[in-house]
């Protein structure tokens, strides 16, 4: 019996970086921001590229609580949806070459969000990255943490329950 030869990895990669591309452009808040994503196999670092607009405290100076707050839900909100994207995508359920932002399946939405701020936001990027604790039909639970310029010295990290979205099969929305 002859397997099916697995197929490149530039191949897999492309279809990766458009399913994220589409999943970012539909969020149009995510360019507003200055977000970019940096896409390593499945792990996404989020990347909230420095802006002067982003300083709520001039005199220290420290990145706005709220630019901070919406980086980290940003950073959840797109790992779950890239993952459930993906699973989609290598299931054969979606094609990524068709994904426009009018096509993608709906992002979860937001039960509650607890940021932790541990440190003031310098004025430089920032890094996030999210961990999904748990992903179910309906409920998903992710842990994000951001860091600077050491992965180790946190300045913020949040918590998040987020509604998953019924399956577009289901009729239900």
């Amino acid at each position: 019996m002859s397997r099916a030869r697995p197929e490149p990895v530039d191949v897999v990669k492309n279809r990766r970086d458009r399913a994220l591309a589409a999943l970012v452009s539909g969020v149009p808040y995510i360019a507003t921001m200055g977000i970019t994503f940096d896409r390593r196999g499945d792990e996404l670092t989020a990347v909230l590229n420095y802006q002067d607009k982003l300083i709520g405290n001039p005199l220290l100076p420290a990145i706005h609580g709220g630019a901070t707050a919406s980086f980290l839900e940003v950073t959840a909100i797109m790992e779950l949806s890239f993952h459930l994207l993906w699973d989609e995508i290598e299931s054969g359920r979606m094609d990524a070459d068709t994904l426009t932002p009018e096509t993608l399946p709906r992002m979860p939405k937001t039960i509650d969000f607890t940021v932790d701020y541990l440190r003031s936001g310098l004025p430089r990027d920032a890094y996030a990255r999210a961990r999904v604790n748990r992903s179910g039909r309906r409920y998903a639970s992710v842990h994000v943490e951001a860091w600077q310029d050491n992965r180790q010295k946190l300045f913020a990290q949040a918590t998040g329950h987020f509604l998953m979205p019924a399956p577009a099969s289901s009729g239900q929305g």
